[in-house]
């Protein structure tokens, strides 16, 4: 609402234009809307993740089932999906032949908690595909980020990680800072706003710096105190934040040469290539 006071913009008009567009979206969605006040009686903003709720409309979609690059909404409305999630936007939303091996392997079992027979030939594709010979499955990215920060910890014996200012490695705490704005350089941090409910203060376990800026990340790793820098190969968080020629081979070099671990965060970069940024 902000835009309607700048100079220039015809707030009166612009509200109008707002009302019209809210009644249309609840003309045109009124199951959706029958759902969401259902949903609120027992889910946190009638979502099962709060960010489910982090759009304009008047209340949330409904979706009925997607394919390939269309939802369908529970009002019947398709829409082709220029938003996705993480892994509709890689493959499209239920390939068929994903599909299928879920189906096959549901009817099968799902629970046994023991490896299946395909655990090896999986490990020996996994590692041909990127280039890395261990693995460990984890049931969300950000259980894989905390996990890994926590044996670059025990492995190194320090405890500071460095991020890059504005980056996403999902609610690992440690990762949830932003940069000071005097300190950027230095490493200095401070709690995300938000973040709420810490039991520890996160500008103790963490620096952060500029991407891009290589001479910043030397400074913060010369100290000796640094256990892993966790890198998002391209910053999605903040828009589309490239690395700049050669950065990221600098900062391979950088880290092995002062002995600091490096994380590879591909949550949103894994479809970039076969192999994805860690292969390369």
């Amino acid at each position: 609402m902000n835009y309607a006071r700048r100079p220039g913009i015809d707030s009166e008009a612009l509200m109008r234009l707002v009302a019209r567009e809210r009644e249309s979206f609840t003309t045109t969605h009124a199951e959706s809307a029958r759902l969401a006040k259902l949903s609120a009686e027992h889910w946190l903003n009638g979502v099962p993740m709060h960010w489910m709720r982090d759009w304009s409309t008047p209340h949330p979609l409904f979706v009925r089932k997607a394919r390939g690059v269309e939802l369908e909404d529970v009002d019947g409305n398709t829409y082709l999906d220029f938003c996705f999630g993480d892994t509709g936007s890689m493959f499209g939303h239920s390939p068929p032949a994903i599909a299928r091996a879920l189906a096959e392997t549901g009817a099968m079992g799902i629970t046994s908690m023991l490896p299946a027979d395909r655990v090896a030939r999986v490990g020996e594709k996994l590692a041909r595909m990127f280039g890395l010979p261990f693995w460990q499955m984890t049931q969300t990215a950000t259980d894989a980020n905390r996990a890994a920060l926590r044996w670059a910890r025990a492995i190194t014996g320090r405890q500071r990680m460095l991020v890059f200012d504005g980056c996403y490695h999902g609610t690992v705490e440690e990762t949830l800072v932003r940069a000071l704005p005097d300190m950027n350089d230095k490493g200095g941090t401070r709690a995300r706003a938000g973040l709420v409910g810490m039991n520890h203060d996160v500008s103790v376990t963490t620096d952060a710096v500029q991407f891009n800026d290589i001479a910043a990340v030397e400074r913060v790793l010369s100290r000796s105190r640094t256990a892993a820098v966790i890198a998002e190969p391209v910053m999605t968080n903040i828009g589309m934040v490239l690395p700049e020629e050669g950065f990221l081979h600098k900062l391979r070099e950088l880290t092995r040469r002062l002995h600091v671990l490096l994380i590879i965060d591909e949550t949103h970069t894994l479809s970039t290539a076969r192999g994805g940024y860690a292969r390369a």
